[in-house]
Protein backbone atom coordinates (compact mmCIF):
# COMPACT_ATOMS: atom_id res chain seq x y z
CA UNK A 1 0.00 0.00 0.00
CA UNK A 2 1.48 3.63 -0.90
CA UNK A 3 2.16 5.34 1.97
CA UNK A 4 1.63 8.66 2.33
CA UNK A 5 3.18 11.77 4.87
CA UNK A 6 1.07 14.45 6.68
CA UNK A 7 1.74 16.90 8.88
CA UNK A 8 -0.02 18.58 11.55
CA UNK A 9 0.56 22.34 12.14
CA UNK A 10 -1.13 22.03 15.24
CA UNK A 11 -1.46 19.31 18.34
CA UNK A 12 -3.93 20.90 20.09
CA UNK A 13 -7.88 19.60 20.91
CA UNK A 14 -8.39 18.86 16.69
CA UNK A 15 -4.80 17.22 16.13
CA UNK A 16 -5.80 15.09 19.11
CA UNK A 17 -8.95 14.02 18.74
CA UNK A 18 -10.03 14.59 14.75
CA UNK A 19 -6.67 14.07 12.75
CA UNK A 20 -3.79 12.12 14.70
CA UNK A 21 -5.88 9.17 15.57
CA UNK A 22 -7.52 8.26 12.53
CA UNK A 23 -3.84 9.23 10.50
CA UNK A 24 -2.47 6.67 12.97
CA UNK A 25 -4.66 4.00 12.31
CA UNK A 26 -5.62 4.19 8.45
CA UNK A 27 -2.35 1.55 6.73
CA UNK A 28 -2.16 4.10 3.92
CA UNK A 29 -1.28 7.27 5.92
CA UNK A 30 2.19 8.17 8.14
CA UNK A 31 2.00 10.96 10.29
CA UNK A 32 5.58 12.02 9.57
CA UNK A 33 5.69 15.62 11.28
CA UNK A 34 3.67 18.32 13.64
CA UNK A 35 3.76 21.48 15.39
CA UNK A 36 4.19 21.50 18.85
CA UNK A 37 5.84 25.46 20.08
CA UNK A 38 6.70 24.11 23.30
CA UNK A 39 5.86 20.48 24.26
CA UNK A 40 6.46 17.22 23.49
CA UNK A 41 2.63 15.94 24.29
CA UNK A 42 2.93 13.79 20.54
CA UNK A 43 5.50 11.67 21.63
CA UNK A 44 3.60 9.49 23.72
CA UNK A 45 1.43 7.80 21.39
CA UNK A 46 3.78 9.14 18.07
CA UNK A 47 6.86 8.05 19.23
CA UNK A 48 8.08 8.14 14.99
CA UNK A 49 6.68 11.46 14.53
CA UNK A 50 8.97 14.36 14.20
CA UNK A 51 8.25 17.62 16.15
CA UNK A 52 8.92 20.92 14.69
CA UNK A 53 8.50 24.15 16.48
CA UNK A 54 7.03 26.11 14.20
CA UNK A 55 4.79 25.59 10.89
CA UNK A 56 7.59 27.12 9.08
CA UNK A 57 10.05 25.17 10.09
CA UNK A 58 8.11 21.98 9.03
CA UNK A 59 7.31 22.72 5.86
CA UNK A 60 11.10 23.83 5.31
CA UNK A 61 12.35 20.51 6.72
CA UNK A 62 10.09 17.97 6.72
CA UNK A 63 8.92 15.59 3.31
CA UNK A 64 4.93 15.48 4.31
CA UNK A 65 3.22 15.48 1.41
CA UNK A 66 0.00 16.75 2.79
CA UNK A 67 -0.46 19.49 5.31
CA UNK A 68 -3.15 19.71 7.84
CA UNK A 69 -3.82 23.42 8.68
CA UNK A 70 -5.89 22.88 12.06
CA UNK A 71 -4.17 26.18 13.81
CA UNK A 72 -6.88 29.01 14.81
CA UNK A 73 -9.18 30.12 11.89
CA UNK A 74 -7.25 33.34 11.97
CA UNK A 75 -4.33 31.71 10.89
CA UNK A 76 -5.71 29.26 8.53
CA UNK A 77 -4.79 31.73 5.22
CA UNK A 78 -1.36 32.20 6.44
CA UNK A 79 -0.38 28.72 6.81
CA UNK A 80 -2.56 27.18 4.18
CA UNK A 81 -0.64 29.94 1.57
CA UNK A 82 2.57 29.14 3.14
CA UNK A 83 1.50 25.28 2.66
CA UNK A 84 0.74 25.67 -0.80
CA UNK A 85 3.47 27.17 -1.51
CA UNK A 86 5.82 24.79 -0.45
CA UNK A 87 3.88 22.40 -2.91
CA UNK A 88 1.61 20.66 -0.06
CA UNK A 89 -1.81 19.48 -0.82
CA UNK A 90 -3.48 20.84 2.52
CA UNK A 91 -6.45 19.90 4.53
CA UNK A 92 -7.28 22.77 6.17
CA UNK A 93 -10.23 22.67 9.19
CA UNK A 94 -13.45 24.14 9.32
CA UNK A 95 -14.06 27.17 8.77
CA UNK A 96 -12.34 26.98 6.28
CA UNK A 97 -10.85 30.69 6.24
CA UNK A 98 -12.43 34.32 8.04
CA UNK A 99 -14.07 35.16 4.55
CA UNK A 100 -14.61 34.20 1.05
CA UNK A 101 -11.83 36.23 -0.23
CA UNK A 102 -9.48 34.62 1.62
CA UNK A 103 -10.68 30.96 0.28
CA UNK A 104 -11.13 32.01 -2.88
CA UNK A 105 -7.27 33.34 -3.20
CA UNK A 106 -6.36 29.95 -1.92
CA UNK A 107 -8.50 27.89 -4.57
CA UNK A 108 -6.43 29.91 -7.09
CA UNK A 109 -3.08 29.26 -5.81
CA UNK A 110 -4.00 24.92 -5.42
CA UNK A 111 -5.25 25.50 -8.81
CA UNK A 112 -2.14 27.19 -10.42
CA UNK A 113 0.56 24.71 -8.55
CA UNK A 114 -2.02 21.70 -9.49
CA UNK A 115 -2.49 20.64 -5.52
CA UNK A 116 -5.76 20.09 -3.47
CA UNK A 117 -7.02 21.68 -1.16
CA UNK A 118 -9.77 19.80 1.42
CA UNK A 119 -11.31 21.29 3.83
CA UNK A 120 -12.40 18.83 7.07
CA UNK A 121 -16.00 18.71 7.23
CA UNK A 122 -16.69 15.98 9.74
CA UNK A 123 -20.04 16.52 10.33
CA UNK A 124 -20.62 14.93 6.52
CA UNK A 125 -19.75 11.86 8.23
CA UNK A 126 -21.82 11.85 11.19
CA UNK A 127 -24.72 9.45 11.60
CA UNK A 128 -27.27 12.06 12.03
CA UNK A 129 -26.70 13.60 8.68
CA UNK A 130 -26.15 10.35 6.93
CA UNK A 131 -29.68 9.31 8.10
CA UNK A 132 -31.02 12.17 6.81
CA UNK A 133 -29.52 11.85 3.66
CA UNK A 134 -31.29 8.31 3.53
CA UNK A 135 -34.69 8.99 4.12
CA UNK A 136 -34.41 12.35 2.03
CA UNK A 137 -33.40 9.51 -1.15
CA UNK A 138 -36.15 7.35 -0.12
CA UNK A 139 -38.65 10.21 -1.34
CA UNK A 140 -41.57 9.74 1.20
CA UNK A 141 -41.96 12.97 2.37
CA UNK A 142 -43.27 14.52 -0.88
CA UNK A 143 -42.13 18.04 -1.91
CA UNK A 144 -39.80 19.37 1.06
CA UNK A 145 -41.15 22.64 2.54
CA UNK A 146 -39.47 23.56 5.24
CA UNK A 147 -36.73 22.57 6.84
CA UNK A 148 -34.70 24.02 10.53
CA UNK A 149 -31.31 22.16 11.17
CA UNK A 150 -29.86 23.23 14.85
CA UNK A 151 -26.33 22.74 16.78
CA UNK A 152 -27.33 23.73 20.35
CA UNK A 153 -24.90 23.93 23.62
CA UNK A 154 -25.22 24.55 27.05
CA UNK A 155 -22.07 26.20 27.67
CA UNK A 156 -23.27 29.84 29.37
CA UNK A 157 -19.92 30.56 30.80
CA UNK A 158 -16.97 32.02 28.40
CA UNK A 159 -14.23 29.08 27.53
CA UNK A 160 -11.31 31.72 27.58
CA UNK A 161 -10.22 30.97 24.36
CA UNK A 162 -9.50 34.45 22.67
CA UNK A 163 -9.96 33.22 18.91
CA UNK A 164 -13.65 31.93 19.41
CA UNK A 165 -14.51 34.25 21.72
CA UNK A 166 -12.69 37.97 21.70
CA UNK A 167 -15.55 39.78 19.30
CA UNK A 168 -12.15 42.01 18.09
CA UNK A 169 -11.01 38.83 15.77
CA UNK A 170 -12.51 38.42 12.48
CA UNK A 171 -13.95 35.06 12.43
CA UNK A 172 -14.51 34.39 16.06
CA UNK A 173 -17.96 33.00 17.28
CA UNK A 174 -20.26 30.57 16.81
CA UNK A 175 -21.58 31.42 13.03
CA UNK A 176 -18.19 30.55 11.84
CA UNK A 177 -18.08 27.40 14.22
CA UNK A 178 -20.77 25.86 14.25
CA UNK A 179 -22.52 27.69 10.98
CA UNK A 180 -19.68 26.12 9.16
CA UNK A 181 -21.26 22.80 10.08
CA UNK A 182 -25.15 23.57 9.42
CA UNK A 183 -24.60 25.54 6.24
CA UNK A 184 -22.07 23.26 4.82
CA UNK A 185 -25.28 20.38 5.47
CA UNK A 186 -27.76 23.03 4.34
CA UNK A 187 -26.12 23.31 0.75
CA UNK A 188 -25.09 19.41 0.55
CA UNK A 189 -28.85 18.20 1.33
CA UNK A 190 -30.55 21.09 -0.75
CA UNK A 191 -27.97 23.35 -2.56
CA UNK A 192 -27.52 26.75 -2.74
CA UNK A 193 -30.08 29.26 -1.46
CA UNK A 194 -30.74 32.14 -3.72
CA UNK A 195 -30.75 34.68 -0.61
CA UNK A 196 -30.80 34.85 3.37
CA UNK A 197 -31.93 36.29 6.26
CA UNK A 198 -29.75 36.23 9.54
CA UNK A 199 -30.11 37.39 13.31
CA UNK A 200 -26.69 37.26 15.03
CA UNK A 201 -25.19 38.32 18.36
CA UNK A 202 -23.95 37.38 21.62
CA UNK A 203 -26.26 36.11 24.29
CA UNK A 204 -23.25 36.56 26.61
CA UNK A 205 -23.26 40.38 25.61
CA UNK A 206 -21.26 42.74 23.58
CA UNK A 207 -17.65 41.48 25.46
CA UNK A 208 -17.89 38.34 23.36
CA UNK A 209 -18.04 36.71 19.83
CA UNK A 210 -21.39 35.49 18.80
CA UNK A 211 -22.88 32.99 20.50
CA UNK A 212 -26.35 32.56 18.47
CA UNK A 213 -27.38 33.05 15.16
CA UNK A 214 -30.49 32.29 13.14
CA UNK A 215 -30.40 32.16 9.30
CA UNK A 216 -33.27 31.67 6.81
CA UNK A 217 -32.15 30.72 3.72
CA UNK A 218 -35.07 30.95 0.28
CA UNK A 219 -35.02 28.38 -2.39
CA UNK A 220 -36.88 28.56 -5.51
CA UNK A 221 -40.37 26.64 -5.14
CA UNK A 222 -41.04 27.94 -2.03
CA UNK A 223 -38.92 26.21 0.52
CA UNK A 224 -37.30 27.70 3.57
CA UNK A 225 -34.30 26.38 5.69
CA UNK A 226 -33.74 27.34 9.13
CA UNK A 227 -30.38 27.05 10.87
CA UNK A 228 -29.91 28.01 14.33
CA UNK A 229 -27.79 27.26 17.16
CA UNK A 230 -27.99 28.73 20.71
CA UNK A 231 -25.26 28.17 23.18
CA UNK A 232 -28.54 28.42 26.19
CA UNK A 233 -29.97 25.44 25.37
CA UNK A 234 -30.35 23.12 28.11
CA UNK A 235 -32.61 21.04 27.07
CA UNK A 236 -31.85 19.33 23.34
CA UNK A 237 -34.10 19.75 20.35
CA UNK A 238 -34.13 17.85 17.39
CA UNK A 239 -31.49 18.60 15.66
CA UNK A 240 -33.01 17.77 11.84
CA UNK A 241 -36.92 18.66 11.41
CA UNK A 242 -37.88 18.23 7.80
CA UNK A 243 -41.45 18.95 6.11
CA UNK A 244 -42.78 17.80 3.43
CA UNK A 245 -45.87 17.55 0.98
CA UNK A 246 -46.77 14.26 2.39
CA UNK A 247 -44.99 13.86 5.88
CA UNK A 248 -42.19 14.79 8.25
CA UNK A 249 -39.13 13.32 9.56
CA UNK A 250 -37.74 14.33 12.77
CA UNK A 251 -33.99 13.39 13.80
CA UNK A 252 -31.89 13.60 16.98
CA UNK A 253 -28.24 14.92 17.20
CA UNK A 254 -26.95 11.31 17.65
CA UNK A 255 -23.67 11.19 15.92
CA UNK A 256 -20.91 10.29 19.55
CA UNK A 257 -17.86 10.05 17.86
CA UNK A 258 -16.41 13.52 19.22
CA UNK A 259 -17.47 12.56 22.71
CA UNK A 260 -15.80 8.93 22.44
CA UNK A 261 -12.68 10.10 20.81
CA UNK A 262 -12.11 12.52 23.70
CA UNK A 263 -12.22 9.60 26.25
CA UNK A 264 -9.84 7.78 24.47
CA UNK A 265 -11.53 5.18 21.66
CA UNK A 266 -9.18 4.14 18.76
CA UNK A 267 -10.87 4.61 15.47
CA UNK A 268 -10.80 1.39 13.41
CA UNK A 269 -9.95 1.44 9.61
CA UNK A 270 -12.14 -0.74 7.31
CA UNK A 271 -14.86 -0.86 9.98
CA UNK A 272 -17.47 1.28 12.15
CA UNK A 273 -15.92 1.34 16.10
CA UNK A 274 -18.50 3.40 17.73
CA UNK A 275 -21.03 2.04 20.51
CA UNK A 276 -24.40 0.95 18.85
CA UNK A 277 -27.44 3.09 19.49
CA UNK A 278 -29.45 1.67 22.63
CA UNK A 279 -32.93 3.28 21.38
CA UNK A 280 -34.47 5.00 18.16
CA UNK A 281 -32.97 8.92 17.42
CA UNK A 282 -35.75 9.48 15.04
CA UNK A 283 -39.43 10.15 13.85
CA UNK A 284 -40.87 9.36 10.44
CA UNK A 285 -44.49 10.05 10.19
CA UNK A 286 -45.42 10.15 6.29
CA UNK A 287 -48.53 9.30 4.07
CA UNK A 288 -47.58 5.65 2.22
CA UNK A 289 -49.29 5.96 -1.57
CA UNK A 290 -52.79 4.04 -0.21
CA UNK A 291 -52.84 8.09 1.76
CA UNK A 292 -52.84 5.75 5.00
CA UNK A 293 -50.55 6.90 7.63
CA UNK A 294 -47.47 5.31 9.04
CA UNK A 295 -45.30 6.24 12.12
CA UNK A 296 -41.93 4.74 12.24
CA UNK A 297 -39.19 4.93 14.64
CA UNK A 298 -36.09 4.70 12.99
CA UNK A 299 -32.45 4.44 13.89
CA UNK A 300 -29.53 5.82 11.99
CA UNK A 301 -26.26 3.74 11.28
CA UNK A 302 -22.85 4.33 12.49
CA UNK A 303 -21.08 7.44 10.99
CA UNK A 304 -17.48 7.29 10.87
CA UNK A 305 -14.73 10.08 10.23
CA UNK A 306 -12.43 7.55 9.05
CA UNK A 307 -14.01 7.85 5.57
CA UNK A 308 -13.28 11.22 5.25
CA UNK A 309 -9.49 10.02 5.47
CA UNK A 310 -9.80 7.20 3.03
CA UNK A 311 -11.41 9.21 0.52
CA UNK A 312 -8.51 11.78 0.81
CA UNK A 313 -6.55 8.48 0.19
CA UNK A 314 -8.17 7.58 -2.79
CA UNK A 315 -8.02 10.70 -3.90
CA UNK A 316 -3.84 10.98 -3.53
CA UNK A 317 -3.28 7.22 -4.84
CA UNK A 318 -6.56 6.85 -7.56
CA UNK A 319 -7.36 9.56 -8.85
CA UNK A 320 -11.02 9.62 -6.98
CA UNK A 321 -13.06 12.54 -5.78
CA UNK A 322 -11.99 14.81 -3.20
CA UNK A 323 -13.93 15.16 -0.27
CA UNK A 324 -14.95 18.69 0.53
CA UNK A 325 -13.37 20.31 -1.93
CA UNK A 326 -11.82 24.08 -1.35
CA UNK A 327 -13.49 25.14 -4.49
CA UNK A 328 -16.76 23.90 -3.37
CA UNK A 329 -16.65 25.24 0.47
CA UNK A 330 -16.28 28.59 -1.06
CA UNK A 331 -20.16 28.53 -1.12
CA UNK A 332 -19.98 28.06 2.39
CA UNK A 333 -18.46 31.16 3.33
CA UNK A 334 -20.57 33.22 1.37
CA UNK A 335 -22.85 32.45 2.75
CA UNK A 336 -21.06 32.70 6.20
CA UNK A 337 -20.60 36.70 4.77
CA UNK A 338 -23.73 37.32 3.69
CA UNK A 339 -25.08 36.56 7.00
CA UNK A 340 -22.82 38.78 8.89
CA UNK A 341 -23.79 41.22 6.45
CA UNK A 342 -27.32 40.67 6.98
CA UNK A 343 -27.30 40.83 10.22
CA UNK A 344 -25.99 44.14 10.51
CA UNK A 345 -27.73 45.62 7.70
CA UNK A 346 -31.07 43.98 9.07
CA UNK A 347 -31.71 43.06 5.80
CA UNK A 348 -32.39 40.13 2.91
CA UNK A 349 -29.30 39.65 1.82
CA UNK A 350 -29.36 38.41 -2.25
CA UNK A 351 -26.63 35.44 -3.49
CA UNK A 352 -27.50 35.22 -6.92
Amino acid sequence: MQLVKVGLCAFGMSGKVFHAPFLKEHPGFFMSAVVERSKNDSQEKYPGTTIYRSVEEMLQHSDIEVAVVNTPVQTHFEYAKMALEAGKSIIVEKPFTVDVSQAEELVRLAEEKNLFISVYQNRRFDRDFLQVQKILNEQNLGTIKEVEIRFDRFRTEPSGKQHKENPMQTGSGSLHDLGAHLIDQAVQLFGFPEKLFADVFSMKGNDFANDYFEILLYYRDNLRIRLKSSVFSKEAHYAYMIHGSKGSFLQERSDNQENELVAGSIPVYGENWTAPLNEPDGILNFLNDNSETERILTSSESGNYMNYYQAIYEHIVFGYPLPSPGKEVVQNMKIIDAAMKSASEGRIISLS
